[in-house]
Parts: C-alpha cells; structure tokens; sequence
C-alpha cells in the first residue's frame, strides 16, 4: 500500500512539475497551450482523423433518381470532406417502414432516410423519427418550404424531417396514337380548360384492342393505371377526404363515392378481369421503367407526374406525346394534387449533427436544384420555383399547375389511411365490392386508429 501511495505522488509531483514548466514557456513566448479538439456527437473523430460516416437509406432505385441522389451526395461531401455520406439502396413500399422499424428497435438504423413525407406525422407519433425542431429553428429554416410541404413535416409543433422535392400530376397522351384514330388534338389543349371524362371514355373506346382471344394488346385509358390515385379521382369529383376538426376520414363524402363509382363502372364495361391480365402482362411488379406501356405505345392516354418527362428523355426521347389537365365531370374545375418526399433522422441515429448537416444540403436550394434539373420534379424550396432556367419545355407546365393542386389531408395515421383507401379502390376496379361498401369498411378500419392519435 506505502509503495503505491508514493508511487501515486510521484507521479502527481512530476504531473504538476511538467505544467508549471508549460505555463513558464507561454509566459515567456507569448504561446498559448492548444486547446482540446471540438467533439461532434457520436463517434466524430478529433481534427485530423478520418470523416465522419453518415449512412443514408435511399428507397429511389429509378435510374434517374438514383443519378441525381448521388450526384448531390458526391457535391457535398466536396464540400464537407469531414463527412462521409454512405448510400444504402434499400427498396420498398412507400407506405411500409418496417425495415427501418427493425433496425431502430435494435440499434442499427441509419443516420438519414429518404421518407415519403405526407407519413411524417404517423411515424413520428411511434417515436421512430428524431425531433429536429432545435436544429432547424436555429437556421431559421423552416419558411424557406413551401407552406404545405411545412405541414406535412410538422407533428404536434415539432419538426421531424426536411421536404426534399414535390410534383402535380396531370393526363399525358400519345399523339401518334390519337392522331391516327382521328381524334382532334385540339380537344386537349390546356388553353380549353379540362378534358370532360365523358369525352376520354369515348376516346379510349377509340383505341382498344384486343387479340383472336379478347385479350387487350392496347388500351386507350385505364383510370387506376400510374397515377390514378384513390385521390386522383376524389379531387377530380370535388370529394373530401378528412374532416380535420372532428378528427373524422370521410370517404363516403358523396363525391368520393362517386368517383368510386366511376372506377367501377369503367372496370366493368372493360371488363376487370382483362384489365389485371394486360396489366400483369405489360406493366408486371419490377419491371424496367423503359418497358412501361405508355411508352411502348401499349397504353394511349395516363395520368402521370412530372418525373415522366426525365423518362421519356432517358428511355423514348423520340415520344410524341402531349400533356393536358386530368380529365373531370363536365364542368368541374382543374385539379390536380402534389405530395413528394423528404429526409428525416430516425432515432438514435449515431452522428445527428452530421446527418442535419446533409440532410440540410440535400434538400437545400444546392441539393434541390440539381434533383430538379435532372428528374423534373418541383422543389419544395419556394425561391426555387423563380429560377426559370429549372423549368425547361413541358417542365414548365407542371410549375404553372402547382397553385391549383391540393396536398393530402392532414391525417394522423396518413399510410395506414392510403393503405385502406388502396383496398377499397382494388376492391372497387376488381368488381368485387360496391363502392359504398369498400368505402365504409375503411372509416370502420381507420376511426379506430384514428381516435388515440387525437386526443
């Protein structure tokens, strides 16, 4: 014990020796002793040392996509060598997060997400989603975005991701298909206003085909094809779809039942059974975007969004196509709806700091700009929409549509709703059930979920 207490102060004499002679030689040349290396959180490595890694999920595997993404993230981390950004594809259902959810449960999610935005709310009330409301309040952040897309990041007053890009949707159509048919091309200028749906249904009679088996090997219209959205149609009819104050979904709002009923009397004059199969056959699950039936001239008319345009330059740049309003009832009025996504920080994601700083980047007017440029999509930076050089040809008629498209409600539990809304819509287009009916099954599976989450 005597021998260890005396080799303790020895070497407490020898310690207080070496920074008595330190401080003698600042006094003498005027040196100041070096401070000890900021820490960033996680595992951030002292001044000098390697970068930091932030990995990133990216759910895009589009081709084009994919390029612009890694085009911004090789942009900043020449910008930040300290930071490593380390892209992981990982492919899934825009609505399914249960990947992510595994991996935040055991303590190996990744720093950053791409995250399909109008969900925000639902997934950060799970607590899998990181609060970043300080990091973004002291950068004065937040009103740089477009107001809605401010909404659709925002649960009960706090931030929890970034809008990274938005879109519209319009109808494209084929005018070599159309032309040959001997339909008017004037009939789809936008300068007329909306085409009627009454008046696509007697066009797409127009261009059907089928096989000796009565197969269809062309159509001009499929409703629910792309984009044709539960949504598509409900705004289409003018329907509500969420009663925020009451805390109520609302797909038996008339006008949504009646959009229903449109899609179910289209499938059965089609006949929904032929319709799966020419699905299943030319536009199967996986298939390369370039093998798309619009493109192949399989399909005459769709309702799509702005990032076809970069498909069509990549894939069919020869394409003779045309784009106009969606179609609605006669007399309704223009419609379209707009939604996109954004990065968020799942929790316990190992350098935060890092991540915000991306994160900020990427869906900063640097990252935004070349995302634009590259795949058509709109930003969700508002000063971006000025700067005319990003909206190039028919680019630019997506940015003139987005003041008259809505975003989707605010609901609590927004992928479980669109998930609910999806069935009843296959329900509905495979003619099994009423629209009605499928309507009401989702208020009896959503009001359920919905009530704790508004409270």
């Amino acid at each position: 014990m005597s021998k260890t207490r005396c080799g303790v102060r020895q070497s407490m004499i020898q310690l207080l020796a070496a920074v008595l002679a330190l401080l003698l030689f600042s006094a003498c040349t005027g040196a100041v002793a070096p401070a000890a290396p900021a820490q960033t959180s996680g595992d951030s490595t002292s001044a000098g040392g390697a970068p930091v890694e932030v990995v990133f999920w990216n759910q895009h595997s589009n081709p084009v996509d994919v390029a612009a993404i890694n085009q911004i993230v090789a942009d900043f981390m020449a910008a930040n060598p300290d930071v490593t950004v380390k892209v992981v594809p990982v492919p899934g259902d825009e609505t399914d997060v249960t990947k992510l959810m595994t991996a935040v449960r055991g303590g190996t999610g990744p720093d950053v997400y791409l995250f399909n935005r109008p969900f925000i709310a639902e997934r950060a009330a799970t607590g899998i989603l990181s609060d970043i409301t300080d990091y973004v309040q002291a950068d004065n952040l937040l009103e740089q975005y477009l107001p809605f897309t401010q909404q659709e990041i925002t649960f009960k007053d706090r931030v929890y991701g970034l809008p990274f890009d938005t879109d519209v949707r319009a109808l494209y159509y084929n005018k070599t298909l159309l032309s040959e048919a001997g339909v008017d091309l004037a009939e789809f200028d936008p300068a007329n206003g909306p085409i009627s749906l009454e008046r696509v249904a007697e066009i797409a009679q127009m261009l059907d085909e089928t096989d000796e088996s009565g197969a269809y090997t062309r159509v001009g219209f499929i409703p629910w094809l792309e984009q044709g959205w539960h949504y598509t149609w409900g705004f289409a009819f003018g329907g509500s779809f969420y009663d925020k104050d009451a805390c109520a979904v609302t797909p038996t709002d008339e006008k949504v039942v009646a959009a229903f009923q449109f899609l179910y009397d289209w499938a059965e004059r089609m006949g929904a059974d032929k319709v799966q199969t020419f699905r299943d056959t030319y536009m199967p699950q996986g298939a390369p975007p370039e093998s798309h039936p619009f493109l192949t001239g399989r399909v005459a008319m769709m309702v799509s969004g702005d990032w076809m345009l970069a498909q069509f330059a990549e894939f069919t740049p020869d394409l003779d196509y045309g784009i106009t309003y969606i179609p609605v009832p006669a007399g309704n009025p223009i419609t379209s709806w707009s939604a996109g996504w954004s990065l968020v920080s799942p929790t316990g994601a190992k350098h935060p700091d890092e991540a915000y700083r991306f994160m900020k980047y990427m869906t900063g007017p640097e990252g935004q700009r070349v995302y634009v440029k590259t795949t058509k999509h709109l930003p969700t930076w508002a000063s971006l929409l000025d700067e005319a050089d990003l909206f190039e040809g028919d680019h630019q008629f997506f940015r003139t549509l987005l003041p008259d498209s809505a975003s989707l409600p605010p609901v609590p539990a927004g992928a479980a709703y669109w998930d609910a809304l999806s069935t009843a819509q296959e329900q509905v287009t495979l003619n099994v059930k009423q629209p009605a009916e499928a309507l009401q099954e989702v208020i009896d599976r959503m009001q359920p979920i919905l009530d704790p989450l508004c409270q």
